[in-house]
């Protein structure tokens, strides 16, 4: 899975596809992430001492094969390369503009 958390990423399908948003959160045992503001579903909530009950608005996860990470240097959604760095480390690299994705 080459999405983290804190990523920003493009949708690329869906009743959201074209939308832009950060991960909040991923699982990379069912291979879904969880997007802010993308793929909203609706929730009966039961009332209770701390909370009010009704319908609530909540993220739902989405395939990671539907997301691409954006490049914060040229702003383009691709999938990212692994690149071994010269002290052994593994980093993800932008395959438009080679930068380091962070």
């Amino acid at each position: 899975m080459n999405v983290k958390t804190k990523d920003t990423v493009l949708i690329l399908a869906g009743k959201d596809k074209g939308k832009k948003g950060e991960v909040k959160s991923v699982n990379p045992t069912k291979n879904t992430v969880v997007v802010a503001g993308v793929n909203m579903v609706s929730k009966h909530q039961k009332p209770s001492q701390n909370k009010q009950g009704g319908l609530v608005q909540v993220e739902a996860p989405i395939h990671a094969s539907n997301v691409a990470v954006v490049c914060q240097k040229c702003k383009k959604a691709m999938t990212p390369k692994m690149q071994i760095t010269a002290d052994g480390k593994k980093t993800r690299v932008c395959r438009k503009c080679n930068e380091a994705i962070i």
